[in-house]
């Protein structure tokens, strides 16, 4: 069975990160995704071959001139056959080029128009430069990570890129798809990461507001202060997680380490966390992490060893459900989320940019002649 996006049509204006895997997802579960990439791109692309670069998955790759008026027809005819459009250009970019909403609207009034920022669309850091951490630092969640009395700790792309970036334009899209269907019009769906991280961290206000959360790294009770939420280091320098909050997790988690919690004090009182998480370290310290595992995984403390890239597609349980899989001898994330009768399904490895060209327009409507004049004059990669 096809995905279950099978009949939604997808242009995509490349870019790098967010947007990209935005599209992969959309791809992977089904959408007829068309990438749209330059003649003289000069990005990831070009630099890493193109089978390692995952998040242009699922989808052909057209190249096309975008400062040639046939270059850009191409484009709006691609767009006026589309449902969906994505570009993560800076604000204003898209209509100089004239391809804004108010162009792309006037031909194609039911196109979902998302686009992809760090900043949004207004406002007065709009058109400014930026990268994942300098989102997420605008909205309090690079400062709540880290350790106690060190620096913030950049959680490598993914709070900024692609937790408030790609996952919130394919909510975006999807909803305006789905309103789209009643009303018979498009819009733009304008998904900042500086938005979608500061929903990410709506729990933490909300703590914070009922005086259940300190403004400051390491001492809290998700961000490593607990002792019982939190990371150990084990006799082979490795590591290993422990989840144990609530009550009955947290008695096992002292049954396992050997600790009596007659000798304990509360556990939910934060004073004496700092006491019990020192003892805690020196006990897993004692055993290497394999050997953790083997008495906690499993069970209801709430364990996980920390695994390295090149671990975790080999744990037996992301064997079990095929998480990760390979694709033309790359190991990489499956699709997710996983849907029981239309399955999702990675249709084909990364292509270099404009590799696709003919396959790809020939595919949305574009006779052969079409193709050989736009060849010839250049128009087309």
């Amino acid at each position: 069975m096809p995905g279950p996006l099978n009949g939604i049509r997808v242009v995509e204006l490349a870019g790098i990160g967010p947007g990209p895997m935005a599209c992969m997802l959309l791809a992977d579960m089904g959408a007829d995704v068309i990438k749209v990439d330059r003649l003289t791109d000069a990005g990831l692309g070009v630099a890493t071959p193109s089978k390692y670069q995952i998040l242009h998955r699922s989808r052909p790759s057209v190249g096309v001139d975008l400062k040639s008026a046939e270059g850009l027809a191409v484009v709006r005819r691609l767009i006026d056959n589309a449902d969906v459009l994505i570009e993560g250009f800076r604000p204003g970019v898209t209509e100089r080029m004239g391809l804004g909403p108010d162009e792309c609207f006037a031909s194609n009034p039911k196109l979902v128009y998302g686009r992809m920022t760090g900043w949004g669309q207004d406002g007065p850091m709009a058109k400014a430069a930026g990268h994942d951490m300098n989102y997420i630092a605008l909205t309090g969640a690079l400062h709540a990570i880290g350790p106690a009395g060190g620096a913030p700790v950049p959680p490598l792309n993914l709070v900024g890129d692609f937790g408030g970036g790609t996952l919130y334009l394919v909510v975006g899209v999807l909803a305006a798809l789905l309103e789209a269907k009643t009303s018979g019009r498009g819009q733009v769906v304008d998904a900042a990461m500086v938005d979608g991280a500061a929903s990410l961290m709506s729990i933490f206000f909300g703590l914070k507001a009922a005086g259940m959360w300190q403004d400051q790294r390491g001492v809290n009770l998700l961000d490593g202060g607990a002792h019982f939420y939190s990371v150990y280091e084990t006799k082979d320098g490795k590591h290993v997680s422990i989840g144990s909050i609530e009550a009955k997790f947290y008695a096992e988690l002292l049954e396992k380490t050997g600790l009596d919690p007659a000798d304990l004090p509360p556990q939910m009182k934060p004073d004496s966390w700092p006491v019990i998480k020192e003892k805690l370290t020196a006990i897993f310290k004692t055993k290497t992490r394999d050997e953790w595992t083997v008495i906690m995984e499993g069970t209801d403390i709430c364990f996980a060893p920390v695994l390295s890239l090149e671990e975790a597609p080999n744990h037996a349980h992301m064997k079990a459900r095929g998480t990760f899989v390979d694709v033309d001898g790359v190991v990489q994330p499956g699709p997710a989320p996983r849907f029981s009768r239309t399955p999702s399904e990675v249709r084909r490895p990364p292509s270099a940019p404009g590799a696709d060209t003919e396959e790809g327009l020939s595919a949305w409507g574009f006779s052969a002649d079409e193709i050989a004049n736009l060849r010839q004059k250049e128009a087309i990669g």
